[in-house]
């Protein structure tokens, strides 16, 4: 028992330093998404990663949220219209995404009276998280892929999303 304790100690230690580490790196390379609340160390690594070396290959937010598997897919039918959930995509930026989502729905008053408006209107709890994830990858693209003249200012307005 007293050689896991030490070894416990150890790894401690270690985790601490490495996530120090991670804290540097992650505000050197990306300092505009550390200053965003609710954006973590290892969120913005995950969506560092994700862009990679090269941002400009991602064409447009659409295809920043197809590699990070939060674009809506339609699954309608018949007079019903509606969208599910994309199962593809990288998953450790969905989950990503999906962890800002559930903090900005628990802290941050805009999200909160969306999510509030939303459900008056019917829609499912899922529903809105897949709409969030989306809104967030949009707001998230505008901050890790530098914008040329050519490209429009991202949104941040919680009600475009849908």
């Amino acid at each position: 028992m007293q050689s896991l304790a030490h070894r416990y100690l150890q790894l401690d230690v270690e985790i601490s330093e490495l996530d120090r580490q991670l804290q540097r790196l992650v505000t050197r390379a990306a300092p505009e998404l550390m200053a965003v609340k609710g954006l973590g160390a290892e969120t913005v690594a995950a969506l560092l990663v994700a862009v990679g070396d090269n941002p400009g290959r991602l064409r447009s937010e659409s295809a920043f949220a197809h590699l990070c598997g939060v674009a809506p897919i339609p699954a309608s039918s018949g007079k019903t219209s509606r969208h599910r959930l994309n199962r593809g995509g990288d998953r450790q930026d969905n989950h990503a995404l999906y962890m800002i989502t559930v903090s900005r729905m628990a802290w941050e008053p805009r999200t909160r009276a969306y999510v509030a408006r939303r459900t008056a209107e019917g829609k499912t709890k899922t529903e809105i998280i897949r709409c969030l994830k989306r809104h967030i990858a949009r707001e998230v693209y505008g901050l890790l892929v530098p914008r040329t003249p050519a490209q429009p200012p991202a949104r941040d307005d919680l009600t475009t999303a849908a």
